[in-house]
């Protein structure tokens, strides 16, 4: 009888539950479009114009903000709860019951109405997809020294650290599930120390504090496979990039309204001049089963955070999510827009991971666009213990942090640029497929090859950083395979003696700091000397 009971009341939830309809509400205008436009620093911040001005962005309508009294007469319209904004769609996101919503059609300053569940909108229902994002992530295993060694050499950000590109002076926005204990933890005190950790805001909340347990720790481990750092124990690919933390995700639930926070958080980080956007996220199948997208709906243009992502790529942001945990079930939301830069998974020795979603012709672009290590990961758990945790949701800040290394390096290229050299470097670029995309990229070639395609028709060689800490990269004339590189002490000894060749880094580890006279050699070409410090 009790079971009975049980179940009576379950349906009896699930009926109220589902009476609540979610819907994207559209306006028709803006207010003072034109004294916001001529005044962008009312509507962004300094860095937000700086960025969209050298990536040759145009501040439009879409970057000024929602009419606030539009928002507050919805808000009092009967029945209805106002969860999220959208200044890119000016547009908000309700719930309430389906009449409900229908009736703010009668507001002057309402130009449509989209209902979460298509079946309100004159379109087939579609097909919920149990998957749990976070399902497959919680493999934990005993800690191991030296761990971070092969998920960040195995896409060669180690080359780019040993640069002096860390990630400094980029920032990055994570969009994710909870962040508990990062304002405190130890793995992210040298994040803290140098004023690195920026503002945050739990969307799905509505407050500042980010930081409180809300159930899940996802962000705090996502958040450290970029920014965590202990002491020889752990470094993350990006340790020295600055970072907005913005809860978009109720792990908890399944539901459209989360697409909305996510784009609501975006125009945030597109407002404070964020370079860089990760998510360790994906969206298909909803608790209500009529919200749920089909296979054919991930074509890059159709779920609402997936076309926010399009917009946020039209404003410079550079986007970078986890294609998902669905294996041949393919990619969620936004993995199957254009402008997403799309990583996948695969293991230590850099194979496929089975779990890693798998694009498809459905998407108007190769996915996964990339991939790196996502199975078995190292991560830093909110009790500041290094554990392994399976899930793309891992191998996207990998990359992520790879990826604020490369910015740093390389500040003018546009994103679309950025995106294609990375994939470029991958190691099946000429045969991608569905599983690996382009393959694992290497990060350090695709910087050198950048700057060897600076300077057209190289000539002479190129060597920096000079003053040298670590790693000293040679830039070779077209066509030279290998020089000879003599090192000499300011007493004219020889220290060093090496054929060198292209894209293979000098490592000068071992030299004492100070002066020397450096020389290199190769047939057909005029010999290079010059001074080199090393630090």
């Amino acid at each position: 009888m009790l079971k009975k009971l049980l179940f009576v009341s379950f349906i009896f939830f699930q009926c109220i539950l589902f009476a609540q309809e979610d819907a994207w509400v559209y306006f028709v205008d803006k207010e003072d479009v034109a004294t916001a436009l001529a005044n962008p620093i009312t509507i962004l911040t300094q860095k937000a114009i700086d960025r969209k001005a050298n990536h040759n962005v145009a501040i439009d309508e879409r970057d000024v903000p929602v009419n606030e009294s539009y928002i507050t007469q919805v808000k009092n319209a009967t029945g209805i709860l106002v969860l999220a904004k959208s200044k890119w769609f000016n547009a908000v996101h309700v719930r309430g019951t389906e009449s409900d919503i229908n009736d703010l059609l009668n507001l002057n300053f309402v130009s449509s109405i989209d209902f979460a569940d298509d079946g309100l909108n004159m379109s087939p229902i579609q097909i919920n997809d149990d998957m749990n994002k976070f399902e497959v992530e919680d493999a934990l295993v005993d800690f191991d020294y030296g761990n971070t060694q092969n998920q960040v050499e195995m896409i060669n950000a180690d080359a780019l650290h040993e640069l002096d590109f860390t990630g400094e002076g980029v920032t990055v926005a994570v969009l994710d599930a909870g962040f508990p204990n990062v304002n405190t933890m130890g793995a992210f005190q040298r994040l803290r120390d140098a004023g690195d950790l920026l503002d945050g805001y739990d969307f799905v909340n509505r407050t500042a504090d980010v930081y409180a347990y809300t159930g899940n720790t996802h962000g705090t481990k996502v958040l450290s496979t970029m920014a965590g750092f202990i002491q020889d124990q752990y470094v993350g690919t990006a340790p020295d990039a600055s970072y907005y933390l913005f809860r978009t995700e109720e792990a908890e639930h399944e539901n459209p309204v989360e697409e909305s926070y996510w784009v609501e958080a975006a125009e945030r980080a597109d407002s404070l001049g964020v370079d860089i956007i990760n998510t360790s996220l994906g969206y298909k199948g909803y608790d209500n089963p009529n919200y749920s997208y089909s296979n054919s709906d991930l074509d890059g243009n159709t779920a609402f955070i997936t076309r926010g992502a399009n917009i946020a790529f039209e404003k410079g942001l550079l986007l970078i999510n986890s294609a998902g945990n669905a294996g041949a079930s393919g990619v969620n939301a936004p993995a199957d827009a254009q402008g997403v830069f799309t990583i996948g998974a695969v293991d230590l020795n850099g194979d496929y991971a089975s779990f890693s979603s798998q694009g498809s012709a459905i998407q108007p672009t190769q996915k996964p666009d990339v991939v790196a290590r996502g199975a078995a990961a190292y991560v830093i758990g909110p009790d500041n213990v290094i554990v392994q945790n399976n899930g793309t949701s891992f191998s996207s800040p990998i990359m992520t942090g790879g990826l604020a290394c490369l910015r740093q390096a390389l500040p003018d290229l546009t994103n679309a640029e950025l995106m294609q050299l990375v994939r470029e470097s991958a190691s099946q670029y000429t045969t991608p497929d569905y599983f690996l995309g382009y393959g694992i990229p290497n990060l350090g070639n695709a910087l050198a090859t950048e700057l060897s395609n600076q300077n057209n028709e190289l000539t002479e060689f190129k060597l920096f950083p000079n003053p040298v800490e670590t790693t000293l990269q040679v830039l070779f004339p077209d066509e030279v395979e290998n020089a000879n590189l003599y090192i000499h002490d300011i007493l004219g000894k020889l220290v060093i003696e090496t054929i060198i060749q292209p894209f293979q880094p000098v490592d000068l580890q071992q030299l004492s700091s100070g002066l020397y006279l450096l020389k290199i050699q190769a047939e057909g070409v005029n010999s290079k000397s010059l001074k080199l410090l090393k630090q």
